[in-house]
């Protein structure tokens, strides 16, 4: 529903927070289709077509009255004068006769919603009255509530833009349980499932008759934990949404107040137990803290290790020996570095632009003790997956370093890092350079070392990638990694 006012901007005269006002009623509306047990249609003024439907929301309380999508096209010929009508009266009207639609008899209502003084479309309701029974007082109830909701609709009162409009992960729904209470906090009805939340939660007696902020106070065992905002939604005031906690059972509340042209006369308070849905998200907060703690262990257990090879170089006399246990130990420390980024954070990725900014400088600065080298970055990495960032880490560790020791030979100049984020035809691929000034690639073949040997079974077993080395223009040697990222 996020685009569904697109086909009207042409023709509508919109006012600032006219739009984002329908946007708002349509996404609240499911709620007003279960009160009403009725299928709901919004229309706006066509120049070709009379009106046009820009969205459509069935019922789940019943059935519904349309089975196929007619958004995007014109009204019927027999709709048109009753929308009409209500569009330029600004007041809600019913069809004098009964609709008849698929052998369903329908009551139609056509409700303009008002806003400013303003027009800005109408909805239409669509009931079926095929059935003979008499409705129970829970049919009643609901729809009297949907026609209080679209009432104030017609006043600019409903959709309220101080409703919440974040994550509905848990949000009450109309056959979760409702509660409709007077102007005083007063529980006039309450459905079977709302009656059953609190039941739930300690509470044994009849909430008919009862005020609900009371109920819910007598339920509350450490007062101290309680949502600040759960008094403005228990008695109605504020069209906000709250929990409560009680016996081990969470409930999620929403009001909406119900006001007419002078007060407000009463509330509808929708409840959900959520107790599963909450232990779940708890599972999943110990889950990532688990995981958080086991990275920064690595993080640390690698950093012990790193330790050990520094002290154990010291003690080396051969220079190839100490050289190599160097070489060792920073390749450690690189890993121990993704490992400390994965810790800090929830998810199983890591930000390589923040990672390799740090490491970058530092692998150049411990391969030149003793020459002044430059190091500049471009490019954007982006967040890449930890099991992506721990191999890359290593191969541009290990290229920085071959760059600085055999690319500039102990003198001074520059070390360059690139990264190149794009699609590709088999989709998004990260494109990789490590560029030096130095001496350039040897004129005869040469037996690699270790650090290029890690190099190429990293970039082609672990990042299913391609490696190059080239000469550079302007002199010097140019490295390029190419991966995909397709898929990870």
């Amino acid at each position: 529903m996020a685009i569904f006012t697109d086909p009207i901007r042409e023709h509508a005269d919109f006012g600032p927070g006219d739009a984002e006002w329908l946007h708002l009623l349509v996404g609240d509306w499911q709620m007003v289709a279960d009160l009403a047990f009725a299928d709901l249609a919004l229309w706006f003024p066509h120049p070709e077509l009379g009106y046009i439907a820009l969205a459509h929301v069935r019922p789940s309380t019943t059935h519904t009255a349309f089975h196929s999508d007619f958004v995007g096209e014109g009204i019927r010929s027999d709709l048109q004068p009753l929308v009409g009508k209500a569009w330029n009266s600004r007041s809600i009207e019913r069809s004098s006769e009964t609709n008849w639609n698929s052998e369903m008899a329908l009551r139609v209502e056509a409700v303009p919603m008002v806003r400013n003084g303003r027009t800005l479309a109408v909805v239409t309701t669509h009931m079926d009255l095929s059935s003979s029974r008499m409705p129970s007082r829970l049919e009643l109830t609901y729809r009297q509530c949907a026609y209080d909701l679209l009432r104030m609709g017609t006043l600019g009162l409903w959709p309220d833009f101080a409703s919440p409009t974040g994550s509905r992960r848990g949000a009450p729904r109309v056959g979760d349980g409702l509660i409709r209470l007077d102007a005083d906090g007063v529980v006039q009805y309450a459905s079977p499932n709302g009656v059953s939340a609190f039941r739930r939660l300690g509470d044994g007696e009849s909430l008919e008759g009862r005020s609900l902020a009371e109920v819910t106070a007598g339920l509350l065992k450490d007062r101290r934990l309680v949502d600040e905002t759960l008094p403005l939604v228990v008695t109605g005031r504020m069209p906000w949404r709250s929990e409560i906690e009680s016996r081990g059972v969470s409930l999620s509340l929403r009001a909406i107040p119900l006001r007419d042209e002078q007060q407000r006369f009463g509330a509808l308070v929708l409840c959900r137990d959520v107790s599963e849905l909450r232990r779940r998200e708890m599972e999943l907060v110990t889950k990532d803290a688990t995981i958080r703690e086991i990275h920064h262990r690595v993080k640390n257990n690698l950093q012990t290790v790193a330790a050990l090879l520094r002290m154990q170089s010291r003690r080396m006399v051969s220079d190839e020996a100490k050289q190599g246990l160097e070489q060792a130990m920073r390749r450690v420390a690189t890993i121990a570095l993704v490992h400390e980024t994965l810790s800090q954070g929830l998810t199983q990725s890591v930000d390589f632009d923040e990672l390799i900014g740090r490491q970058f400088r530092l692998s150049a600065e411990v391969a030149s003790p003793s020459q002044q080298v430059r190091t500049e970055r471009s490019g954007t990495f982006g967040e890449l997956p930890s099991d992506l960032a721990t191999p890359l880490a290593l191969v541009i560790n290990e290229l920085v370093t071959n760059a600085v020791e055999h690319g500039l030979e102990g003198r001074a100049g520059t070390v360059w890092l690139v990264a190149d984020r794009s699609e590709g035809d088999d989709g998004e691929e990260l494109t990789v350079t490590i560029a030096d000034d130095g001496v350039g690639l040897p004129q005869t073949p040469h037996v690699e070392g270790l650090g290029l040997q890690i190099v190429r079974t990293l970039v082609t077993s672990e990042l299913g990638g391609t490696i190059t080395w080239e000469r550079r223009e302007g002199g010097g040697t140019e490295v390029k990694i190419r991966l995909s990222l397709a898929g990870k």
